[in-house]
């Protein structure tokens, strides 16, 4: 099933090869909502949401936290890893059960097998946030895939090729689906343009994102 933009809820299950290596899980995650729903809140109650700084100076729009044995971090010294919380001076919290069994068998699903995901980049966007075409790359093993879970509000996620040169192609993205991308497709621009105002009975006026990498 393609879905270019939106065209309503998705209430069953489908997936959909966005490129080699990449992979759209239509769904995949509903059965799970309110176990990781349940588990978010715990870890955002350790690691609260904060607009991170960009090498350049820049303020994020998007709110961010981390669980897991790393944390991805962004200031003036530039992008990195980091087992610490620069906001407590603690560990960031563990990754939950509920996130990892959910990354594993959505790579799995993917042709992935064996992903076990150390880190865990949570993203908040409220309306008008948005995040720029980027590539994953401070990990330290580019033959991992990346899995991406949206809860929330809808949104257009960006996926282009491995050169900005490629031109992006615009996905519309439900609460419940996942994005697995790895193989040839794993340095693969991406981003999100800017979240459209709405209500979702679960997460409400905004929209949640989980990406799980092996980091270290």
């Amino acid at each position: 099933m393609t879905m270019d933009l939106f065209d309503g809820a998705t209430t069953l299950e489908s997936q959909e090869q966005l490129a080699p290596g990449a992979m759209l899980l239509r769904g995949f995650a509903v059965a799970h909502e309110r176990e990781l729903l349940s588990a978010l809140a715990e870890v955002i109650a350790q690691a609260p949401f904060r607009n991170m700084i960009t090498p350049g100076g820049f303020r994020m729009s998007v709110g961010m936290s981390n669980c897991g044995a790393l944390g991805w971090i962004s200031d003036t010294a530039g992008y990195r890893y980091g087992p610490i919380d620069p906001l407590s001076g603690q560990p960031w919290p563990p990754l939950p059960e509920a996130f990892l069994q959910l990354a594993t068998s959505a790579a799995e699903r993917a042709g992935f097998s064996r992903f076990v995901p150390d880190a865990c980049l949570i993203n908040c966007y409220e309306p008008g946030s948005r995040l720029s075409l980027h590539q994953d790359r401070n990990e330290r093993d580019f033959r991992e895939p990346i899995v991406s879970v949206s809860l929330g509000l809808p949104v257009v996620f960006l996926f282009g090729g491995s050169s900005r040169s490629v031109p992006a192609r615009r996905i519309g993205l439900m609460h419940g689906d996942v994005v697995v991308w790895g193989g040839p497709a794993r340095l693969s621009y991406h981003g999100v343009l800017p979240l459209k105002e709405g209500f979702h009975s679960l997460v409400g006026a905004q929209r949640l994102n989980l990406t799980l990498r092996k980091a270290g």
